[in-house]
């Protein structure tokens, strides 16, 4: 991307002090963006996170070290219908495989739809001729066709955070070939992984009869050729790594240290999603307990649980569970002076995750699936090379596929995830190592910077 060619990037949530949910997107992915806005002057634009009666179409904007956010405000309806509705109660649950928790509503889709309509209207004047616009997930796919039908005739790329899921689920969907072909709109379309980007040229090779060429990624459809590729997302491994020096990391890992008694800590943070697959790891760690009793003094399990979408009911329900099944283990299984399991259902800041990382001598990463998983690399990122933990990892999180050298297991499976929890308690500090050598290297180098980098300059010479 030349120097003076201007970046807007596009997401459902802004970055911005005090937005709703900010806190969230303040991570690698944040700042790898804003690095990328300030080179270039450029513009950030999505909702507020606030919710209003009506929407007006009023944008709020600040510009700080050269980056403008610009934000608008969704009335009560457009969150209801197009983000907990249509975005999070549809698209979400299909594209993690979870059919029988999809909704399929016509009213929510016409949300969806009409939202998608009043960003390209509100965002169309700030465009300017030689701008790259850049859009950002599963909210905001029909965007880029949005901003076409009202004259934009600049790159504009699209990145899917979350996997995309087989052609035969996907088909489930109402209207689902609509919805690919404003995906179509785009110069250039980047998924997490060769599977889900594979997946994606399946339905449009099969269902909508376009030329797909599985070498380039070109898919041509009514004469307008868009190109797919992967993209693997990392972490910022210098700002990650540099928390290591912070007094919040230190005094988080001497607190997890002092509390364990000298068991060894597992740990797992995910945010409470039925994606993440919580009660089957806590049924795992349950199986683990009963066929290994006498260890409950040598392992205590934190799982770190921060609530999201609490509008949404499934979301509700799996925090039930999951209190259940934590009180289920320990209520069978405590001692007056030790409980196995440590259910936290709140958030904490990166230094202090850092620190518990660094502590726990087994993370825990089993998704059901997942496009990505930045945990299973952060993890990796805390780690002392010289005394290492173990990575337990699921085969379907994105991760894996790079990820090789953890301990992958079937999360669906108490006794796999059973049998990997032995395996990495009692993992030699030689095996910790070699695994923890080959695992860092790839967390090293396949970094957020690059794949900003990386996504941007195949954008650029579309």
């Amino acid at each position: 991307m030349s120097e003076d060619t201007r970046l807007v990037v596009v997401s459902n949530r802004v970055a911005v002090p005090k937005a709703r949910g900010a806190a969230g997107a303040q991570g690698g992915l944040a700042g790898a963006l804003n690095a990328a806005l300030k080179d270039r002057s450029g513009v950030w634009f999505g909702w507020s996170g606030e919710e209003v009666e009506e929407n007006s179409g009023e944008i709020s904007t600040q510009t700080t070290d050269g980056v403008t956010t610009a934000t608008i405000d969704l009335s009560k309806r457009d969150v209801d219908e197009y983000y907990n509705g249509y975005a999070n109660s549809t698209l979400w649950p299909l594209f993690h495989y979870r059919l029988d928790l999809a909704e399929y509503e016509r009213e929510t889709g016409k949300g969806y739809e009409r939202v998608n309509e009043s960003f390209a209207e509100t965002l169309r004047p700030l465009i300017e001729d030689e701008d790259i616009v850049w859009v950002h997930d599963y909210h905001l796919i029909p965007l880029g066709e949005r901003l076409r039908s009202r004259g934009v005739k600049n790159r504009i790329g699209f990145f899917l955070h979350i996997p995309w899921p087989p052609t035969r689920l996907f088909v489930s969907l109402p209207y689902h070939e609509r919805l690919v072909r404003t995906m179509l709109h785009y110069d250039l379309l980047g998924f997490q992984t060769q599977e889900w980007l594979d997946s994606f040229l399946h339905y449009c090779r099969t269902e909508l009869g376009a030329e797909v060429d599985d070498a380039s990624g070109s898919v041509t459809l009514d004469g307008r050729t868009t190109i797919a590729r992967a993209y693997p997302i990392g972490i910022d491994w210098d700002h990650f790594t540099s928390l290591r020096d912070t007094g919040e990391a230190r005094q988080a890992e001497q607190r997890l240290l002092s509390s364990t008694r000298r068991r060894t800590a597992m740990i797992g943070v995910d945010r409470l999603d039925y994606s993440k697959g919580l009660p089957e790891r806590l049924d795992g760690i349950g199986r683990f307990f009963d066929r290994n009793p006498e260890r409950v003094r040598d392992l205590v399990f934190i799982q770190v649980a921060p609530p999201s979408r609490e509008d949404v009911e499934s979301y509700q329900k799996i925090r039930t569970l999951l209190e259940q099944k934590a009180g289920q283990i320990n209520g069978a299984r405590s001692e007056v002076d030790l409980v196995p399991v440590r259910y936290v259902n709140r958030g904490y800041s990166h230094e202090q995750l850092y620190g518990f990382f660094r502590a726990a001598k087994i993370g825990l990463v089993t998704p059901l699936r997942d496009g990505m998983n930045l945990v299973a690399k952060e993890y990796i990122a805390a780690q002392d090379p010289e005394d290492p933990g173990v990575l337990i990892l699921s085969r379907f999180a994105g991760a894996a596929a790079q990820m090789q050298e953890a301990v992958l297991v079937n999360p669906h499976s108490p006794d796999d995830l059973s049998h990997a929890i032995a395996t990495a308690l009692d993992m030699p500090v030689e095996e910790r190592r070699r695994r923890y050598e080959a695992l860092v290297s790839t967390v090293r180098d396949d970094n957020v910077k690059d794949w900003t980098s990386n996504f941007l300059r195949d954008l650029d010479t579309r």
